[in-house]
């Protein structure tokens, strides 16, 4: 299978809606740390080569393309908190990080593409939603790569404070090694209480 391009971007330009932006969020499965998500407005003449799935690209190919995208695109990044996920759900937390993304870019986007099934309640413009649309638009693939790298940088240096959990390699995902420390040294404030396994450890230390 070919990887992304550019085609979701130039059908929406033909119908005049010329600035198109790509929508993509990062960590709705792990056990801590915040859901983080994208919004990147690419320059059509100068788009990076390489874009991608981050999942599917080595991780100096993502950092370089990262470094790339900073330098020619429109590019926003915000986050919803942990309490946010326990107080509203891991859905509505990643769409609610999606609309802040959308909001802190710096051009006013004509037009959406978003990653999944769902457009976000809070996003009203013109927008569609493309399933695996990380490995078939190119602006959705540079969302995935900027919201992971900073996603990455934020349990890294959480894992600077909160030693033993492995964030630095797990990203907070339940990992064999993260799960077992949950075990020994307990429930951390970064750590997402809805989820079962850390209500499960919470609920049998009372």
């Amino acid at each position: 299978m070919l990887g992304p391009d550019y085609s979701f971007e130039r059908a929406a330009q033909a119908r005049g809606l010329s600035l198109v932006a790509g929508v993509d969020e990062v960590g709705r499965g792990p056990l801590a740390g915040p859901v983080t998500a994208a919004a990147v407005i690419l320059d059509p003449a100068h788009i990076p080569e390489g874009l991608n799935d981050s999942k599917k690209l080595s991780a100096k190919k993502r950092q370089a393309l990262h470094d790339a995208l900073l330098l020619c695109a429109d590019v926003s990044i915000a986050h919803a908190s942990v309490e946010e996920i326990d107080d509203l759900n891991i859905l509505r937390a990643s769409h609610l990080a999606m609309e802040r993304a959308v909001a802190g870019l710096k051009q006013r986007p004509d037009h959406l593409l978003i990653d999944g099934n769902m457009i976000p309640r809070g996003l009203t413009g013109s927008s569609e939603a493309i399933v695996k649309g990380d490995s078939r638009s190119v602006s959705i693939s540079a969302a995935s790569i900027v919201a992971k790298i900073c996603r990455d940088y934020v349990m890294w240096d959480l894992a600077q404070h909160y030693p033993g959990y492995g964030w630095e390699t797990n990203a907070g995902y339940p990992s064999k090694s993260h799960k077992s420390a949950l075990e020994k040294l307990g429930v951390t404030p970064h750590h997402r209480r809805s989820f079962k396994p850390v209500h499960n450890i919470l609920y049998q230390e009372k």
